[in-house]
């Protein structure tokens, strides 16, 4: 068992570290699916530490356990790492699997995790009779209306199934609703001249209208985000007459920068103002 390799659709991952268990293995299974890369550390059989491409112990743990594409190729080798992980295969397991229900309801509830959470109450009327421990208690100040999932999952530090069950408490009480505020643009050059600068970009008085009855951004839109082929921008926005609903208009300036030409689709939706944004070209990446 010094090289056991395989594909992860003829024996699951599961199998596969109660196999490493019961033999009492020391090594490193590692796991490709994909464009994803894993590697599980067994000491003695158990699982002490994993690295996925975006996490470290337990959360990598569980990611890796999940996969069910790809390969893996267990290396019966010395292991000298830090040791993250200190519960026992069973129930590292037995939580991997309660994670993996909890992932498949809450995709019935929340399909799309580009959605943006808002609550509709205010603290502390929003946890008035509603029990929520801790680290759920730890992402609601994330739920700002402007973030969507993905964005509160990054920001808060907590996994997908805590930020998402930390909505649907909310949302089961009537106290959140799931907004998909993003319009679809076709990308402009803006026109500037010696009394309109190229600092901010333009969208048509008509989406303003549509966003700002939307309950998070009913006090005014001074930011959007833009979905741009390098990534997320983001740039002060001002509403005018004279464009088209699906008209974005974009600085040449901001154009080079954000790797945009005339007739780019992209997405746009209403932003938190970004005070770190460069006053030379006044836009700023995602970091």
């Amino acid at each position: 068992m010094s090289n056991l390799r395989g594909n992860l659709a003829s024996i699951s991952l599961t199998d596969v570290a109660q196999l490493l268990h019961v033999n009492r293995k020391t090594g490193l299974l590692q796991v490709s699916a994909e464009k994803a890369k894993g590697v599980l550390y067994f000491s003695n059989g158990e699982i002490i530490h994993a690295e996925s491409n975006s996490a470290r112990g337990e959360s990598a743990a569980f990611e890796i356990l999940e996969w069910v594409t790809g390969h893996f190729e267990f290396l019966s080798t010395q292991v000298q790492t830090t040791a993250t992980i200190r519960r026992t295969i069973p129930d590292l397991l037995m939580d991997s699997a309660r994670l993996q229900d909890s992932r498949r309801r809450l995709a019935t509830i929340f399909p799309r995790q580009t959605a943006i959470p808002w609550p509709t109450l205010p603290a502390p009327q929003l946890l008035e009779g509603i029990k929520l421990f801790a680290e759920e208690r730890h992402i609601l100040p994330y739920f700002d209306g402007f973030r969507d999932f993905l964005e509160v999952m990054a920001a808060s530090g907590q996994h997908d199934v805590a930020v998402l069950q930390a909505a649907a408490i909310l949302k089961d009480a009537g106290r959140l609703e799931v907004l998909e505020p993003d319009a679809h643009m076709t990308v402009t050059l803006m026109k500037s001249g010696l009394f309109k600068k190229g600092d901010h970009v333009e969208l048509s008085k008509t989406v303003e209208g549509w966003w700002t009855a939307l309950g998070p951004y009913r006090s005014g839109i001074k930011s959007v985000r833009v979905a741009c082929p390098g990534g997320p921008s983001f740039g002060r926005v001002e509403f005018v007459s004279g464009l088209t609903d699906k008209q974005l208009a974009v600085p040449r300036e901001f154009m080079q920068v954000w790797g945009l030409v005339e007739g780019t689709h992209v997405k746009v939706r209403p932003s938190l103002d970004r005070p770190n944004i460069p006053k030379d070209h006044a836009l700023g990446m995602m970091p």
